[in-house]
């Protein structure tokens, strides 16, 4: 796979995405323009139509305002119209899809009735019969398009309001191969995933440091995207991280989102400013109780090259990967963990998925957006230690049947549609126990 053709291929899934935005806006401004012209009164049917003429000289306004931002670099608290464009835009276009699915549901159905009727044309068709049939249809179809185009509506209004800031706490107990007497009970404190911004703000970001607080974790650690894009106020978040208490201090690794936001470097002299540690392809010895830990950090583990080759996963890893302690692994991105196991790492830390933001239950069955790009979706995993091509005889000998973790956060903020369904933000305290 070429650079050209991940290019080309980048380039029609914009395209294909604007134009997604623009027939879901247009098809909705057309909707109420048909809905005030039935209105009786000249004077408010004309102001509501004046409004809607109104509305896409904002949107270019905003959408001009955003790029002059982004474009000169200003760090920005939130925009007023965020909580109101962002819910919006996601749920119109949804909507628009479900609209357009029922309606060509209802076209294959004519075609098909009208294809098998002229097949089977061997008497006149009773017209009352026919008619009656169709108003059926008709009405189910219509009923259909009204619930299908509703349900977006409702579940981002519901997602956006209901648990988009419903922080949850989630104790984890995790088996971990040959730690020391002394380790086990360590408890770690997670945050991850921050995207201080318009859908985050100070205030939340300050909550939720406060209940990671009154969990007492030991270590505490934060697996990276502590912005979403340049304009957002690095600076404002990791100062409130730096709030965190925890007696073996508070780590951190970059996301993603830093590399967009071109912060990577800024987010490590920030973490040193405030007296935390930002590990960049690095490691530090932890002690506890005269018992040590590696810890170890890598910057956003990218999965293909410019030229869309497939990358390596924690490439030139192995000189910071111990033996004679336990490893434990923060890499944003949850893909790296079949190869953190074959280097030996016990545990990795990481977010990066917001748990999919929306899980959908169909038939005992729990689907989340994020299965499409890991199998790391949200919680607990595990894979054998070790991969055998790898084993010495004394790791075979000293652990034949150890296993390698990684606990996938979900992440305190949101990314694309501003909403949570099935899958809330999370605060996550780890405690580590012999295997």
């Amino acid at each position: 796979m070429t650079y050209g053709f991940v290019f080309l291929l980048g380039i029609l899934v914009v395209t294909a995405g604007l134009s997604l935005a623009f027939l879901s806006q247009r098809y909705w401004f057309a909707r109420a323009w048909r809905f005030a012209g039935r209105i009786h009164q000249p004077a408010l049917r004309s102001g509501i139509r004046a409004a809607l003429l109104s509305l896409p000289v904002c949107i270019a306004l905003i959408a001009l305002s955003a790029m002059v931002s982004n474009w000169r670099g200003t760090v920005s608290q939130g925009h007023w119209w965020a909580p109101f464009l962002g819910p919006w835009l996601s749920s119109s276009i949804c909507s628009y899809l479900f609209i357009k699915l029922i309606a060509g549901a209802d076209w294959s159905w004519r075609r098909l009735r009208s294809a098998f009727s002229s097949a089977s044309h061997t008497a006149g068709p009773s017209s009352v019969g026919a008619e009656g049939v169709n108003h059926s249809r008709r009405y189910f179809f219509q009923a259909a398009g009204v619930f299908a185009g509703a349900i977006p509506f409702v579940s981002a209004a519901y997602g956006f309001v209901g648990e988009r800031l419903r922080f949850e706490v989630r104790e984890v107990e995790v088996p971990i191969a040959n730690l020391p007497a002394a380790l086990d009970g360590l408890r770690i404190t997670q945050l991850s995933d921050i995207h201080i911004g318009s859908y985050m703000p100070v205030a939340q970001v300050r909550r939720a440091v406060g209940m990671a607080n009154e969990l007492r974790g030991d270590l505490a650690v934060i697996t990276g995207d502590f912005v979403t894009g340049r304009t957002d106020p690095l600076e404002d978040c990791i100062s409130e991280l730096s709030r965190l208490c925890a007696p073996l201090g508070v780590w951190g690794c970059n996301g993603n989102h830093e590399i967009y936001a071109q912060a990577e470097a800024e987010a490590a002299a920030l973490f040193s400013r405030f007296g935390m540690k930002l590990l960049r392809h690095e490691n530090a010895e932890v002690t506890w109780k005269g018992s040590a830990l590696n810890l170890i950090g890598v910057d956003y583990q990218r999965e293909r090259t410019r030229d869309g080759r497939r990358a390596p996963m924690l490439a030139g890893l192995e000189p910071l990967v111990r033996r004679d302690v336990p490893n434990i692994l923060l890499s944003h991105n949850p893909n790296s963990f079949p190869r953190a196991a074959e280097l030996g790492i016990e545990l990795s830390l990481a977010g990066h998925t917001h748990g999919g933001q929306v899980r959908v239950e169909i038939l005992d069955h729990r689907w989340s957006p994020a299965e499409f790009f890991t199998h790391y979706v949200a919680g607990l995993y595990q894979r054998p230690l070790l991969n055998s091509s790898l084993l010495t005889e004394a790791d075979a000998a000293a652990q034949p049947h150890a296993s390698s973790f990684i606990y996938v956060n979900r992440g305190l903020g949101t990314i694309g549609a501003p909403v949570r369904l099935g899958v809330p933000p999370e605060i996550t305290l780890l405690t580590l126990r012999r295997a």
